[in-house]
């Protein structure tokens, strides 16, 4: 299986100098596993902070300081009934960036093993 080229996006062969940090930051947060198991569990609607640190298996300290981080980057937005905070996607491209990075890693794993393959072949 070969690796598919991608047309180069405009928007980062045109990008101001200023905007790299912004984009940077943006990244940067998705780095983080935890901030990653967030919004998969997110996925499927809003959830009470309560429900993702029970979800992730965390401290509801942790969870807020990954969700106010997600915030920040306009990435997940919190919505409060009573003494309750619900957060949920803000931003659907996020699911077509993961969706696109994913499959990406995916067919890089295929081709390696692919590879991995032959190369046992040739030596064994």
């Amino acid at each position: 299986m070969k690796v598919e080229k991608v047309l180069k996006p405009q928007a980062i062969t045109s990008m101001p100098d200023e905007a790299v940090a912004d984009v940077a930051a943006y990244f940067r947060v998705l780095a983080e596993p935890s901030r990653l198991k967030l919004l998969q569990a997110l996925c499927d609607g809003r959830r009470s902070v309560g429900d993702l640190t029970e979800l992730l298996d965390c401290s509801m300290a942790n969870v807020s300081r990954h969700l106010s981080a997600l915030a920040r980057q306009g990435m997940v937005e919190r919505e409060t009934e009573g003494t309750t905070a619900y957060y949920s996607i803000a931003d659907p491209t996020i699911y077509a960036l993961c969706d696109l990075v994913c499959k990406g890693l995916l067919e890089r794993m295929e081709v390696q093993n692919t590879q991995r393959k032959a190369l046992k072949k040739h030596l064994v």
